[in-house]
């Protein structure tokens, strides 16, 4: 279907469920024992061949509630393939997407909002009705497809055909080598305390036992705040850390996720002797050292959804090449639909690790290099959308020695053509590739904090 006639599809599906909303629906919801009156705010951000991003914004137009599930059904075979602020569940073409431990609670008039990325076959009709704690909902459906981007120049014609990937990662959107060892899940379903000040923050994130901090406003800070096991840290809409960063350190199980970085006079995060990381949809910028470092023996860590801009060093993986004692073995990280806009260097650099994997991520005007291998490592580079990037990988940095690097079925468009070479292990767990092509508007419209 082209795109001019896929908007027209869409215009309909709106205008149908708009005529369709003939009021508020307010009555007893057993599940969250409250009356429930809501409205729904459906918006395809992005669209391309095969796949699209969505997001929702649920009002709460009833009593308080203090947990609550959404439903919806698709009507063209549509899928859930990964999501952000609430749990997916698919069957069939039921959906339902539950509340995570920091938004459950949604008071009159209040509002909090989810997304996914979601596939698609030749259209991608919009769900016509929705459902809060088994009620029905009515509202508006608003957005319309994007066409795929229209590259200066031909792609580069890929080394090697990509692999047969089943999709992956859990519903709740983990894809990467988090999901191994046991997985990652933070605070899990622990109780949630907001904090608002360096002192509260500080506090909240030391120790083992489990908990989700939810930070809010703006906090200043300096140095490096200690992160301790079992934590999930979410920032709510707009929450930022400026002049300090998180330091998880001799930790496992740790969630950071929808903060605003700036002004760091360290790191922005760090990661040493720790295991088991997700660092997912921040947004960093103006900082002084490395943005996202992994370091020392650190394992099991999938950075994705970010957004770095207005920055020279961005993610180091592996500190020293006399490190490699403790880091053979190690340093397993993956990165996928990251958004390097305009940032200079390590995107990432890596020593050691083996396979790290780096897949579906946006580069745009790199000034220095995109991914750079070295120390004995082996990078997978896969599926990458490279714009004006004169350097977008090599082998070998500075004065450490050339690693491995595959690179396959990237997209280049006014960029050089890369440097690699040897061989990569293989990769252990599932994950499903977005066409290379659409990843501009994939990760543009869904990287960073909200």
């Amino acid at each position: 279907m082209s795109v001019r006639r896929h908007h027209a599809a869409l215009l309909g599906a709106v205008t149908a469920v708009a005529a369709a909303a003939a009021g508020l629906v307010g009555v007893t919801s057993s599940a969250a024992n409250a009356a429930s009156g809501c409205r729904v705010d459906y918006t395809v951000a992005s669209q391309w061949a095969g796949g699209f991003v969505a997001n929702i914004a649920i009002t709460n137009l009833g009593d308080p509630l203090s947990n609550w599930t959404l439903g919806w059904s698709f009507g063209a075979g549509q899928t859930v393939s990964s999501g952000w602020g609430a749990t997916f569940a698919q069957s069939g073409s039921g959906v339902t997407a539950t509340n995570l431990s920091y938004n459950g609670s949604i008071g009159t008039g209040g509002s909090t909002s989810i997304g996914f990325q979601g596939t698609s076959g030749s259209s991608n009709p919009v769900p016509t009705a929705f459902t809060l704690n088994g009620v029905s909902c009515t509202g508006g459906v608003t957005g319309s497809p994007s066409g795929q981007p229209s590259p200066s120049r031909t792609p580069s014609p890929s080394p090697s055909p990509s692999p047969s990937q089943t999709p992956g990662g859990t519903a709740t959107g983990l894809v990467g080598w988090a999901t191994q060892n046991g997985g990652t899940t933070g605070g899990g379903n622990a109780g949630t305390v907001t904090v608002s000040s360096a002192s509260a923050l500080t506090s909240a994130i030391q120790g083992t036992t489990a908990s989700v901090v939810r930070v809010s406003g703006t906090i200043s800070c300096s140095g490096m705040l200690k992160v301790g096991s079992n934590k999930t840290i979410v920032g709510a809409s707009g929450a930022t850390i400026v002049g300090c960063g998180l330091n998880v350190s001799q930790a496992k199980n740790v969630i950071i996720r929808n903060l605003i970085f700036r002004d760091w006079d360290d790191d922005a995060i760090n990661v040493q002797y720790s295991t088991n990381v997700w660092i997912d949809h921040n947004t960093l910028s103006h900082g002084y050292d490395g943005a996202i470092d992994v370091k020392r023996a650190s394992d099991f860590v999938t950075v994705s959804w970010n957004r770095l801009f207005n920055h020279d060093k961005t993610m180091l993986l592996g500190h020293s090449d006399d490190n490699g004692a403790e880091d053979r073995g190690h340093l397993r990280v993956t990165y996928h639909h990251n958004w390097f806009d305009g940032t200079t260097q390590r995107h990432p650099r890596v020593r050691f690790g083996n396979p790290v994997h780096v897949f579906n991520n946006y580069y745009n005007r790199n000034s220095g290099y995109g991914v750079a291998s070295t120390v004995e490592a082996g990078v997978l580079v896969e599926g990458n959308y490279f714009e004006n990037v004169q350097d977008p990988y090599h082998r070998g940095e500075g004065s450490s020695a050339p690693g491995n690097l595959v690179a396959r079925n990237n997209y280049l468009v006014g960029s050089g053509s890369g440097d690699a070479g040897g061989s990569v292990a293989s990769i252990p767990y599932s994950y499903s590739l977005d066409t290379p092509s659409s990843v501009k508007s994939v990760v543009t419209a869904g990287a960073g904090a909200r």
